[in-house]
This record gives C-alpha cells, structure tokens and sequence, in this order.
C-alpha cells in the first residue's frame, strides 16, 4: 500500500510539472494509478475474507510515536476499494468533462493525489499520520472546490469548508494526543485493543468526543452541514469524487472505527442519535426544495451521511454491517449521480430542472444509467441500496426489539429513532423521484414555453462509460449479497455488541424492515406527485436562518472583534510592540525566577581573564550602541557584541561556533549597509525625559531576568545534558568528527528542516516587504533581460573576432554605472576575491563533516561574494554574477532536503537516516561519502538563495527604486513635543 500511494503522490507530480499541453492524456495516465491500485487489492480479497490483515511497517519518526505503518483489514480494504473504484471512474470520466478546460493537469494531479491521501487515511496504523492524511484531505479539498479562482462562489465555497473541517481537525488532533498519552501508544490497533479495558473516566469521555467532533465536522453534519452544499461550486467530477468516496466518507470511516470501543462511553452514542438524525431530515426537507440537480444531490448526501453517522455510530454488530453496507451503496449510486448530472449539464448547458424536459428520449441509456442510481438512493429493490437499507432499518430494529441490543438504549428513544429514519427514507424517496423526473421526463410546462427550451448535444458514448458501469455495478450489487456479506464479517464479528445480524439479501420474508420500507415508498412517491402541495407546505413553515448564514454572521462578527482589537493594540509604535513582548518576559519567567527555591552552588564566571575582558567590552559596546545618535554607528557596535561572542566561542574551543558567528556578523552589517541608505543618518531626538528612565528600567529588568534564569537552570541542573551524548552519536551513526555539524545534519536534522523553511519564509518576507505591489524577480528582470541582451552581443562579436566596448573590463556590469560611483581598486580585489571565496565556500560545505565548516557556513560566504560583487558593480553585476531565480535556488536546496529525508524509505531505512560509504579511488586515495551531504548542500543553496534574495531585494530593488522616485534627503527637522511625533508618521516607531 506504500508503493500504492507514492504511485499516487509521483504521478500526480509527473502530470503537474509535465510539459503544458493539453490533452485527454493526463487524466487517462493518472488514472493508472487507482486502478493498479484496485487491481492489487482484488488480489488481497481471500485473505479478506478469511479474516487475516495486511500489514506494513516502516520506521519514520519513533520518537514521536509516528511510523508509517499499514494495517488493512476487512473493513480498510472495502472503504479502500470504494476509494480505487470511484476515482478510477471518474478519472477516466474527466477527459470529456474538461475538454475545452485549459487546467487539465492541474486538475487531474489534485485528483489523484486526493485519492493517494485517501488511501493513506484509510489504511495508516498510526493515529498521529491519520491525522496528516486526514488535514491533507482538507488542503487537496480546499484546491479541488476552489477549481476556479476567479469565481467569488469557488473561493468562498473553497474557504468555508476549509474552515470548517480544520476547525474538527483541530479538536480531532487534541482528542488523538489525550488518547495517545493515556494509552502509551499511538498505533491504530493498539488503541482499539486497549480502550474497552481502560476505566470509564471524564478525560477518555472528552477526549472521545473530541475525535467525534472532528468527524462530524468532516461528514457534514449538522450545525456544520452547510459546507457541503456550498462547495457543488467545484466541477461535477471533483463533486462526485468528494461526496460520493472520498472526503465525507472520513468522518464515517473513523465513526465506524471507534463505535465498536467508544459508543460505551458517556455522550457518545446520544450525540450520535440526536445529529445524525437531525442531520438526515434536515437535509432530505431541503433536498425537497432545490432546483438545481447538483444541490438536489448535495443535500441528499447530507441526508444519506446523517443515516450513515446513525448507524456507524451506535457500534453494534448489526447497525456496523449495515453502516458499511449503505456506505458502499452510497457511493456507487451517488457516484453515478453526479456523473449523470455531470452529462446533463455539458450537453445542455442547465442543471435547472425546471428548464429540462425530455431528455430520456435524447439520451436513453443515460437515462436508465439515473433511473437505477436514484432507485438505489431510494431503496427500490432489487438494487444494492435497498439490501443495504434493508440492513439498516433491521439493524435498528434490533434495538428496539432486543432491549438495546447491548447498547443500553430505552425502547422509546429507540422507537423515535427508528420513526426518524423512516422518515429520512420518505424524503429520500420523494427527491429521487424529483431528481430522475426533473433530468429526464417530459415536463409539459417546459414543452410549452419555447423560450424556456435549452439547446442539446448528444454526448459521446465514450462519455457514458463511467456513469453506465456504476450504475450497473448497482443493479448487480443487489444479487451479489452474499459476497459482501463475507467480506464485512471478519470485521463484525470482532465487535462483541449486539446480536448476529442478518446477512444481506433481497429476500427475508415478510418483516417489519420491509413494511417500513414499503411505506417510505407509498408516502415518498405521493409526496412527488403531490409536489406542489408539499412545496405550499414548506412554504407555511416559519423562516428559519440557515446555517450557512449563521457562519457567516458569525465569521463577520469575529472579523468586526479582530479588526477593534488590532486599532487598540497595533499602534504602528515597534517600540510599544518590544516593550510588551519584553514586560512578558519580565513578569512571567521573571516570577517564576524570583520566587524559585535557588539551590547551592558555585557559578564559575570565566576561567580565563581575557574572557572577562571580552564581555566587558561588549557590555560597554551594547551602552554606547544604545547612546548611539547614527545608525551606522548603533550597527556597527552591535556588531562589536556579535563578534565578542567570536572570542568567547574561540576561547570555549568551539570554532565552529565562532566561524558560523563571524559569518552571521559580517552579513548582518553587510545588509545593514544595504537597508540605511534608505533611512535617514541619525536617529531622531532622544526620547522624553520620563520615557529614558522607565525604558531604562525595563532594560534593566529584562537584564537581570534573564541573567537570574540562566544561573537558576545551571544551578538547578540534576542530571547530565544530552549534549553530552552527542560526541557518541556523532561518530556511531553521523559519522562525522565535526559535532556541530553533524547535530544540525542528523542528530537534531528536523530542526534543521525547520530552519531552513523559516528562512525561504523570510526571504519572501523581505521582498514583500520591499516590494509592496511586485515580487522581486519583476525588479530584476530588466537587468537579467539587459544582461542575456550583452551575453548575446559578445557572442556574435566573438564570432565576428571583432572587440566590443568594455570586453577587457574587470567587471561587466560596472560599465552600465556612472563612473563618479565606481571604484576600479574595488572592482579589481573583487574580480580576484570572488572565485577564491566561492571556492572556500564549496570547501567549508564539503568539509564540514569532519572540519569547521558546513552547509550553512559555506552558503553564507558565497552569499558574501554575491552581496560584494553588487557593492562593486551594482545590480547589473549581480546578474551577470548570478543569473538564476533565487526563489529556484532555495527552492532546489529545501527539495534536496527532503529528497534526503525520505530516500532511506525504499530501502528499508528511517527518514533523515545517514549512510557512509568508503570509495577506493586508487593513487587518488580513500573518499569517505557521507548521504548528509546531500542534506547539506540543501541548507548550502537555501541560504545562497537568501543572500540573492536579500541582495535583490534591499539591493538591487532600493536602487531601482531611488532611481525611479528620485533621491530625497531624510529630513533633520527637530521634534520638540509628543504631539509633533504623531504628526510626522516616519517618526512614530521611536515613540514608546
């Protein structure tokens, strides 16, 4: 199943970086994916049947408690099938539905890759992985439902639902962590053995109902049905794939997966009952009153979910046999449905019933294709819905017969439960026969209202393929019940609430089943022929707000909120913004220091003088930077504290530290230079007398908060650190002599990940910064374009052997400058530093395994020779000296990162695990090879494509910009009063 879902993961890669044509191919390749899929499946079906597992286990994070471990039994390998199935269908569907729709592979990668994750969902053995795949599904749904950006319904349509389902996955991921905690596991399995026998306590009940409203959430249920209807904004295809397999069906997978340990606690099963039947009539009332055929469908899949929460939610055997049954059904017949109405609007351009009439002698076999889909939702025998129906009603007559069938549940609320549902059915009785008539009979009120006829084309027959098929797949599934009875019963028998239940037939006599749906058909099809009467009578009811305008009210009022407390708190003052963060670090953890028992001991504070030497300089160059009037000045001699720690890292023996330390330094004033050309030389006048001595204080508290917390926690310390350890680990599974450097590569190499992604974020924040209504590559384009223009000059004039005008030049690009602004000594040391200093930084990357150095050390002096060969030339020499994307750059280093941490998997391997190999090169000699190198030279082209960012940015864009504004003097005006401040806005970030 692993390879099955990295299949799904890299052709939906391979379509999406693909060449841009367009074509019936892509879809019809992705495709390949579920379908293999479904085919390795079928093959597991004996082992199904007899009641074994499949299992896989692959090592990931162990630490965590997260592996990649895969267990399918009975009931993952039907929910998985219906995946493979559905999605192989309309995959396959999609071609003629997207003919003339120019995002083909964009849509047909989130398709597949959507089923992927599905997959993943549905068969991990890991709740914390669950978790991923199921957020996953969030993400691909949200881009799936926003098909179309510039559509105002797509995107709102696209963000309620990914509010509202992060929402339940947020209270899911709480439950999953007080579930893992009190457990000790987090393994699927283990959880389902160990919580019938944990004591029934208040945490476990919360911590269930947690899980519950996450799926709740995810299956449309109601309050938070609303999402649902809302997102029929999506293309009928990605509709059906969504709400008849995949997405929806979530929620009642993890429903059906803890009913059967769960259902006993406290709140649970009254939960279930109550929104699960509330959510079946709600959405069968509405479904009554749409008009268009997609909307009929949407609400009916509400309805249908709410009876599919109600019956995986109880947790008895029979109730689970029959969760699992409608679930199947619904997704073939809901599946065909979607494809049909998919059909009906590509041919005739509506989906408004109320225009439509006669297409079932357009399109006949079509129209039989709807006629045995909507006889299945109703539960018209001898389809598969109404054996899975059947099963269901059985199920909670089970209840109400044998006294709760274990459940504990009264014979009244079983009784009024059972009465719900049969009215559930009536609706969905009534609204299949609106949706078939209103697609495909002959309406005479249409017929005779020309001007309301719609133009047709017959569609291919090509196009009937997966609609015909499903809904065959339906009309045989009523026959083939003792088949799926088989497969499901490994799976209920290991649930020990309830009675035996019965298998699924079309025949079990005269019962109560029966007459209840012999009923729901009489009242459901009178209801439809009396539709006019039904409609007046809805309209009696009293308004009621939807929920969907709830949400919205109530997303209005949290916005109104945000925006009252940001106008009170956001003053535009940095200094008001640093003294909150640092008065919160005075009373929090400087409460927790002042009132902490100091236990005895001795704090060495140097053991060398000249470490004493050291900080009290940079003491003294952190008074003078705070007294400092010029900016330059206050940067430079905050400077002198950065490189104070150089000393003392050096006198630490700790050179690696301090070459890093050096480096950071050097281009912070390298970007320093770079940001005050653009503000003015001095800062303004000092601050007002009171405001000097209370911003003192807080310095002086923060100081000693922080000097009291660190001695505290040397003085407190009760066991060795775990440093201690990392000379070990360095050399038995690193296998590098350089510590540091192989704790950022391997030992902590998450972290690391992590750093590497902030920085890509900060460069990105920088340029948005600069670039308020352009990215950064629109600045540099002109100078790349006019740079491609001399390459190609000194091309033809070296063809032509004829010399051009500054081909001896020491730098290119510092000819385009004026020459009262260049300095040819400078352009000369930088033409003989730059190749050294790139080649220092290849050696600090590939040495620093064993020696000082490293990624990101040897990223930071290329970035250095970037950032001089635009102080020497400008920006058109920056581009001569780097003519790449730099959003590419880091790009490439954070996928080499990864390509690092996941390509120990197919090898049997833990991610981020290191390898070493010893190469015999002969007279050359022996070469150790280290797979972190690959890690390394991620970080290396990460932090080179900052420093190419930051030089374009806060380079090459200022320039750019001063060029086009004009150079304007930062005014020197004095500021007397408080009130002068407010009134010259360049000046409020001094105001505290």
């Amino acid at each position: 199943m692993t390879i099955a879902i990295v299949a799904h993961v890299a052709l939906a890669i391979i379509v999406a970086v693909a060449p841009a044509r367009r074509g019936q191919w892509v879809f019809w390749l992705t495709a390949l994916a579920p379908a293999g899929t479904l085919v390795w499946l079928a093959t597991l079906a004996p082992m199904m049947m007899r009641g074994e597992a499949w299992h896989e286990n692959i090592p990931w994070v162990p630490m965590l408690g997260m592996d990649l471990d895969v267990h399918i039994g009975a009931f993952q390998w039907i929910i998985a099938t219906v995946v493979c199935l559905i999605t192989t269908a309309v995959l396959i569907y999609c071609p003629f539905y997207f003919e003339d729709d120019p995002p083909q592979r964009r849509v047909s990668a989130l398709l597949v890759v959507f089923c992927g994750v599905m997959l993943g969902l549905v068969t991990t053995d890991n709740l914390l992985v669950m978790y991923t795949y199921w957020e996953l599904t969030t993400v691909f749904s949200y881009l799936l439902v926003g098909h179309n950006p510039l559509r105002r319904a797509n995107r709102s349509a696209a963000l309620t639902a990914l509010t509202v389902t992060t929402f339940g996955g947020l209270a899911m991921l709480i439950g999953i962590i007080m579930i893992g905690e009190q457990l000790g596991s987090y393994a699927i399995t283990d959880m389902l053995a160990l919580l019938p026998q944990q004591e029934v306590t208040a945490y476990l009940a919360i911590a269930m109902v947690l899980f519950l409203l996450g799926a709740l959430t995810k299956s449309a249920q109601v309050p938070f049905h609303f999402w649902l209807p809302g997102a029929m904004a999506a293309p009928t295809p990605i509709s059906a794939l969504l709400h008849a397999a995949t997405m929806v069906k979530a929620g009642i997978f993890l429903i059906a997966l803890l009913a059967p340990v769960a259902a006993h606690l406290p709140g649970w099963r009254p939960i279930i009952m109550v929104i699960g039947a509330a959510t079946m009539i709600i959405g069968g009332w509405r479904a009554l009153r749409q008009n268009d055929l997609k909307l009929v469908l949407a609400f009916g899949t509400v309805s249908q979910l709410g009876f599919m929460t109600v019956l995986a939610g109880i947790g008895t055997q029979a109730t689970s046999m029959a969760a699992i049954g409608v679930l199947v059904s619904h997704a073939l017949f809901k599946g065909t449905l979607f494809l049909v109405v998919g059909i009906v609007d590509h041919t005739t351009g509506t989906r408004d019933l109320r225009q439509l009439s006669g297409l079932h002698k357009k399109m006949p076999m079509l129209a039989i294709a709807a006629a045995i889909a909507a006889a299945s939702m109703a539960g018209l025998p001898p389809t598969l819905g109404f054996i899975t129906k059947e099963s269901g009603l059985s199920a909670l007559q089970f209840i109400h017969t044998y006294y709760g069938d274990g459940t504990g549940i009264p014979a009244g609320p079983a009784l009024l439960l059972l009465a719900t549902i049969v009215v559930g059915n009536i609706f969905t009785m009534a609204y299949s026969l609106r949706l078939w008539w209103g697609a495909f009979g002959s309406v005479r009120e249409v017929q005779e209202q020309p001007a309301r006829k719609v133009e047709f084309h017959a569609p291919s027959r090509a196009f009937l393929i997966s609609p015909v098929v499903l809904a065959a797949l339906c009309l045989v599934g009523g026959f083939l019940g003792g088949p799926l009875t088989a497969m499901v019963e490994p799976w209920v028998a290991s649930i020990t609430t309830g009675h035996e239940p019965h298998e699924y037939a079309l025949w079990h006599g005269f019962s109560v089943p029966l007459l209840l749906s012999f009923l729901s058909w009489v009242v459901g099809a009178a209801m439809f022929v009396q539709r006019r009467q039904v409609y007046q009578a809805q309209e009696t009811f009293p308004e009621v707000m939807p929920a969907r305008e709830v949400y919205q009210k109530v997303m209005l009022a949290i916005d109104r909120l945000a925006v009252a407390v940001t106008g009170r708190t956001q003053t535009g003052s940095l200094p008001v913004y640093v003294a909150w963060i640092l008065g919160m670090v005075v009373v929090v953890p400087g409460s927790a220091v002042l009132f902490a028992s100091w236990p005895t001991g001795k704090i060495v504070w140097w053991t060398h003088p000249a470490q004493f030497a050291t900080g009290i300089v940079m003491v003294l160059a952190g008074l003078f930077a705070a007294r400092a009037r010029g900016r330059m000045k206050a940067f430079i001699l905050t400077g002198v504290t950065g490189y104070g720690c150089v000393v003392l890292y050096l006198f630490h023996g700790a050179p690696d530290l301090a070459l890093t330390q050096a480096l950071v330094e050097t281009v912070t004033l390298a970007v320093a230079v770079l940001v005050l050309r653009k503000l003015p030389k001095y800062f303004t006048d000092r601050p007002l007398h009171s405001n000097r001595w209370w911003r003192l204080g807080l310095a002086a508290l923060v100081g000693l908060t922080v000097f009291g917390g660190t001695s505290l926690a040397v003085l407190s310390r009760s066991q060795a650190p775990v440093s201690d350890l990392f000379a070990e680990w360095a050399y038995s599974f690193g296998y590098g002599a350089n510590i540091v450097n192989v704790t950022l590569v391997d030992i902590r190499a998450w972290d690391t990940f992590g750093e590497i992604s902030v920085l890509v974020v900060a460069a990105t924040g920088v340029a948005s910064l600069v670039f308020v209504r352009s990215r950064v590559s629109t600045v540099a384009s002109k100078a790349a374009a006019d740079v491609r223009a001399d390459r190609r000059a000194r091309l033809r004039a070296a063809r032509a052997r004829t010399p051009i005008p500054g081909q001896g030049a020491w730098l290119r690009g510092g000819q385009r400058q004026d020459s009262k602004q260049r300095a040819l000594p400078l352009e000369v040391m930088i033409r003989l530093v730059f190749p050294i200093m790139l080649i220092a930084s290849v050696y600090l990357l590939l040495a620093g395994h064993n020696l000082p150095g490293g990624g990101f050390a040897g990223g930071l002096v290329a970035g250095l020779a970037l950032l001089l060969r635009y102080m020497a030339g400008g920006r058109y020499e920056l581009e001569h000296a780097a003519p790449v994307d730099a959003g590419k750059v880091m790009g490439i280093g954070i996928a080499l990162a990864a390509l690092h941490a996941v390509l120990p998997l197919p090898f049997g391997g833990q991610v981020m695990q290191s390898y070493d190999w010893h190469l015999d090169l002969g007279i050359l000699g022996e070469v150790h090879l280290v797979s972190t190198v690959l890690f390394d030279l991620g970080v290396y082209l990460v932090v080179v494509g900052l420093m190419l960012d930051l030089a374009r940015s806060l380079g090459s864009g200022i320039d750019v910009q001063t060029k086009r504004n004009g150079v304007r003097k930062p005014s020197r005006q004095r500021i007397r009063t408080p009130q002068d401040r407010i009134r010259r806005p360049e000046f409020q970030d001094q105001e505290l």
